[in-house]
C-alpha cells in the first residue's frame, strides 16, 4: 500500500437529499422537496467542501419503481435529479471538491457519456468523475425498449467495451491540439486530431469527440460492482471502486483480491483506490449517537422497510411472508448479485426475521456502520485504513444534518491523528486522490516518458 494512502484517508460524500436512512425524508429537519431542491444540494456540496472531502457522489436509477402504487407512495426517493445536470450546476458554486455522477453503460451510448463528462471536466476545471454502472433493475429496461434487464455477463461485456470507447474518445485531441492563433488563422493542428474508428461486438463509433481533451486527460472512472465480473472490470478500467463491506475481515479480503488483480493489467496497487461505503452515526457520546439512530428507526413505516428489503434481495416480493418469520429461500437475481448475497448471508448468520432484517439495513443497506462518538468513529476509520481494508470511504450521511455533524465532529479528530488533510492539495480530482494523469494513447514514446 502506498505511503500516501496510509497517511491520508480519501473521503467521498454519497449524497441523498435527506440522508441514507429509508425514513430520513420524514425527519422534522428534512426538506420535503429535498430531492429536487437545488439549494439543498448546494448546501450539501459546500458542507462537504468545507470538510475537505475529495468528492461528492450522486447515484442514479432511470426509472420510478413499478408495482403497488400504495407502497410506492410511501417512498421518499421516487424522484431525483439527473446527475450530470445537477453536477454542472454545482460546479459553479464549488471550487475544489470532485463531482462524480452515475451514467449507465446499458442505457447510454459511449459518445454521449464521453462528451458529457469531458464537458463537465472543463466546466469544473478538472473535477469530474464518471461512476460506470451496468444498471440492475427491470424497471429501467422497460424505459429503454426492453422487457427485462439483459443478462449479467452481457452487461459487463458491454461495459468493458463501453469504457474502451469512452477513453478512446477522450484522447481524440492532443492536449496541445488547439492553437487558437488569430494571426495565422489556424485554430487547431490537424496532425493532433485522432479518429477512433472503433468497431467491436457492441459498438461502432467513428469519432472524434466534439470536446477538447479533458483537463484531467480522462475524468476519474469509478466503478461499484463487487461481483467477480465487477471486480475484474474495476481492475481493468477503474480508478476508484466503491463497495459494500460490512465488516473488517470481508473488507480486507476484498481489498487484497482487487489489488491483486491489477498486475495482470500492468497496473500498480496505488493506481486504484478502494472506498467502501460507510455510514457513521456520530454524537458527542455513544448514547447520544444511539438516540439519534433510534429516532430515525422510529420513523420507518413497515411498508417502506419491507419494500426496500425486497429490492435489496433481488426485487423479490416479500409481502406474502410473515414479517416475524425467517427470510424465505431467495432465487438468484440477474440484478445486484453482491447486494443480494449480503442480505441473505446477514439474515442466515444472525438468524434474523424479515422485520429484523429490514430494520437492520434501513440506514446502511449492508454497508459498514458505526454508532458512536467522534473518537470511536475515527478509531474504526483508522483501523480500516491501517489494516489495508480501505484507502478511504464513501461516507453516507444518515439524515439531513449528518454530513455537517461529521464535518464538525469527526473531521477534526481525523486531522488530529494525521490521517486526513488540513487543506486541499492540487486542483484536479486526480491530484486530490493521488492518481496519475493518463497519457494519451496517441502520444509518442518520448513524450509519454516525459509525462
Amino acid at each position: 500500500m502506498d505511503s500516501y494512502a496510509k497517511r491520508h484517508l480519501k473521503l467521498g460524500a454519497f449524497l441523498h437529499p435527506s440522508g441514507h436512512h429509508v425514513a430520513a425524508w420524514r425527519h422534522p429537519s428534512a426538506q420535503s422537496d429535498g430531492g429536487y431542491n437545488l439549494a439543498n444540494y448546494k448546501n450539501l456540496a459546500l458542507t462537504a467542501e468545507r470538510g475537505l472531502f475529495d468528492l461528492i457522489f450522486l447515484a442514479d436509477i432511470t426509472a420510478v419503481p413499478t408495482g403497488d402504487l400504495k407502497v410506492l407512495s410511501y417512498n421518499g426517493r421516487a424522484l431525483r435529479f439527473e446527475p450530470l445536470t445537477l453536477l454542472s450546476a454545482l460546479a459553479g458554486v464549488t471550487s475544489q471538491i470532485g463531482l462524480v455522477g452515475t451514467a449507465s453503460t446499458t442505457y447510454n451510448e459511449p459518445f454521449h457519456v464521453a462528451r458529457k463528462f469531458a464537458m463537465l471536466d472543463h466546466l469544473s476545471e478538472g473535477r469530474a468523475g464518471w461512476n460506470m454502472v451496468t444498471s440492475v433493475q427491470d424497471d429501467e429496461a422497460r424505459n429503454f425498449g426492453r422487457d427485462a434487464l439483459v443478462d449479467h455477463g452481457v452487461r459487463y461485456a458491454r461495459a468493458r467495451e463501453f469504457a474502451e470507447v469512452v477513453t478512446g474518445l477522450w484522447d481524440s485531441w492532443d492536449d496541445d491540439a488547439f492553437q487558437h492563433d488569430k494571426q495565422s488563422g489556424i485554430n487547431f493542428d490537424p496532425d493532433k486530431l485522432h479518429v477512433l474508428n472503433h468497431k467491436g461486438e457492441h459498438f461502432t463509433v467513428r469519432g472524434p469527440l466534439t470536446v477538447e481533451r479533458p483537463p484531467q486527460g480522462h475524468p476519474v472512472i469509478f466503478q461499484a460492482g463487487s461481483s467477480e465480473a465487477g471486480k475484474e472490470l474495476a481492475a481493468e478500467t477503474a480508478d476508484v471502486i466503491f463497495t459494500a463491506q460490512g465488516d473488517l475481515a470481508s473488507a480486507k479480503a476484498f481489498y487484497a483480491d482487487v489489488k491483486g488483480r491489477l498486475a495482470r493489467y500492468g497496473r500498480e496497487p496505488e493506481s486504484l483506490k478502494i472506498m467502501p461505503g460507510f455510514l457513521p452515526i456520530v454524537g458527542r457520546t455513544q448514547d447520544e449517537a444511539q438516540a439519534k439512530f433510534e429516532e430515525f428507526q422510529s420513523l420507518i413505516h413497515p411498508v417502506t422497510g419491507l419494500a426496500q428489503l425486497s429490492g435489496l434481495v433481488g426485487n423479490v416480493d416479500l409481502s406474502a411472508y410473515p414479517l416475524d418469520g425467517p427470510l424465505p429461500d431467495i432465487p438468484p437475481t440477474n440484478g445486484s448479485t453482491t447486494r443480494q448475497r449480503i442480505m441473505i448471508d446477514m439474515a442466515r448468520r444472525e438468524n434474523l426475521t424479515i422485520r429484523q432484517l429490514y430494520l437492520k439495513v434501513a440506514a446502511g443497506r449492508g454497508h459498514f456502520t458505526v454508532i458512536g462518538s467522534a473518537e470511536q468513529i475515527a478509531d474504526a476509520m483508522e483501523t480500516w485504513l491501517m489494516e489495508e481494508a480501505a484507502d478511504g470511504f464513501n461516507m453516507m450521511p444518515l439524515g439531513p444534518n449528518s454530513l455537517a455533524e461529521f464535518v464538525d465532529l469527526v473531521v477534526p479528530e481525523l486531522q488530529r491523528r494525521g490521517i486526513y488533510r488540513k487543506a486541499y492539495e492540487g486542483q484536479t480530482l486526480r491530484e486530490k486522490l493521488g492518481l496519475k494523469r493518463p497519457v494519451s494513447r496517441y502520444a509518442s514514446p518520448i513524450s509519454s516518458a516525459a509525462e
